[in-house]
């Protein structure tokens, strides 16, 4: 049983890496791990304030993520072409081009697909170059800076479920 536990552990430090790093999932995972150890465990009476925590923090990740952007894209006087184009951009680097790179793959397509996306999204609207690199680090940094909140999310949803079991398991 210990074993599980931290397995399930483990799995939870891969979803708050995955909240901060695109692509990997975040919070999703660490609700599956405590919904994992609850049915193990029989009974969800000792992880009920753990799995509610978590459940919030999936969903305020999800509006976060989309605030975050949107507060990135605005404060950068991006267009609705910029945040359509980091949007195709995050598709494309994850399943397009970049991953035939030698080096990075569908990582290196996560952090650049948005930030070409954007800009080049931003200059067909624009035309103005200028414009749309500040619009397309706009859409990036806020994504970015929502990513941040999104991983401290989950490292408090993770130090809710071990505050609840680590005793019991530990004891």
């Amino acid at each position: 049983m210990l074993t599980l536990y931290w397995l399930l552990v483990a799995l939870m430090v891969v979803g708050v890496i995955g909240a901060v790093v695109p692509g990997i999932p975040g919070t999703s995972l660490i609700l599956v791990a405590i919904a994992i150890w609850g049915v193990v465990q029989g009974s969800f009476g000792s992880i009920a304030v753990p799995l509610i925590v978590t459940v919030v923090v999936l969903a305020l990740s999800v509006g976060i993520d989309l605030l975050a952007t949107f507060w990135g894209a605005k404060r950068a006087g991006a267009s609705k072409w910029g945040q359509i184009g980091a949007v195709v951009g995050l598709l494309l680097g994850i399943f397009g081009l970049l991953p035939a790179l030698p080096f990075g793959g569908p990582l290196l397509g996560i952090l650049l697909g948005p930030l070409l996306g954007a800009i080049i999204g931003e200059y067909i609207y624009q035309r103005d170059l200028k414009r749309a690199l500040k619009a397309g680090i706009g859409i990036v940094v806020g994504s970015l800076v929502g990513n941040l909140i999104q991983g401290l999310l989950a490292i408090v949803a993770v130090g809710f479920f071990l505050y609840a079991t680590l005793p019991q398991v530990m004891g």
